[in-house]
């Protein structure tokens, strides 16, 4: 049985540990908000963006002056998967859960016998990434100077992965990352960038009537030489975006549980330091009483 000292000790080392993780969980709620805005706002750009570019992808014709970004390399061997998670842990699974689901695409593309290679945005895929495809990570950019995610920022990964696309032999590019629904919800997503990815089935009869009567000048292949390096700069900075807003609802909750659990231990460690104490003045009132009984 552990001593009354001991027990004091520990009460007050998780009553600190609740102090923190309730300030953490102040400050997560305090900023979630924001993100939560900011992530919202930017889906219908993001989106609508995609759908322009998938347009103009299905009027080309591939030949020669088509752009590798929407063409391809025609090729399928080489994969590259851009791992974006925090910088930051103490939110509970989410971090973990977006470097599951970039393992379980990079299982399934190696079952299939094509390589993989990984770019790791923020500092929290690493660890996993480097001990189990040790020589699968090809560069990594930090955010930890980043105060909020902003499209400058986007733009210089965005040149990076495409100056690595056309020149490093890879053949297309993944985007992992935690698709923000609600506080306690934060769906991994891992979507190809590159090349441009076929207009899905059911989109195609919108899209063919919402742009059916566009005309673009100059052509559409000048104009996606443009576009595309952008949308992809769109697509990074959208998921930035979306991981901050699910970062904050996932450590609010997660700190939310923390602060609870250390209070629930608080009560258990106050009624053991109870009983111990109350046992031990118990003894003392025994060994007195006898003492003046041998008397």
């Amino acid at each position: 049985m552990a001593s009354l000292k001991a027990l004091k000790i520990r009460i007050g080392s998780v009553k600190s540990t609740q102090k923190i993780t309730k300030a953490l969980n102040m400050v997560a709620a305090a900023k979630l908000r924001r993100a939560q805005q900011n992530a919202v706002a930017a889906r219908p750009y993001s989106s609508r963006m995609t759908d322009v570019v998938a347009s103009l992808a299905a009027k080309i014709t591939p030949g020669p002056q088509t752009p590798k970004l929407l063409s391809g390399t025609g090729k399928d061997d080489t994969h590259l998967i851009i791992v974006a998670t925090s910088d930051r842990g103490l939110a509970g699974a989410f971090n973990s859960n977006i470097v599951r689901a970039a393992r379980r695409k990079a299982d399934e593309l190696i079952a299939g016998g094509k390589s993989v290679l990984f770019y790791i945005v923020g500092r929290k895929g690493r660890p996993v990434l480097q001990r189990l495809y040790p020589k699968g990570i090809i560069a990594q950019y930090d955010t930890t100077e980043m105060k909020a995610p902003n499209y400058a920022d986007a733009q210089a990964i965005a040149k990076d992965i495409i100056d690595r696309y056309v020149t490093d032999g890879i053949d297309v590019v993944h985007l992992a990352y935690a698709n923000f629904r609600s506080t306690l919800v934060q769906e991994p997503t891992v979507v190809q960038i590159i090349p441009v990815p076929p207009r899905a089935a059911e989109n195609e009869a919108k899209g063919a009537a919402s742009l059916a009567a566009v005309e673009y000048e100059p052509d559409e292949e000048d104009i996606l030489n443009d576009l595309i390096p952008r949308n992809i700069a769109v697509q990074l900075y959208r998921a930035l975006l979306e991981n901050q807003a699910g970062f904050y609802g996932s450590q609010m909750t997660a700190m939310d549980n923390a602060t609870r659990n250390a209070g629930d231990m608080i009560n258990r460690l106050t009624i053991q330091y109870n009983r111990t104490r109350q046992a031990a003045i118990t003894t003392e009132l025994v060994e007195i009483i006898s003492g003046a009984e041998a008397l």
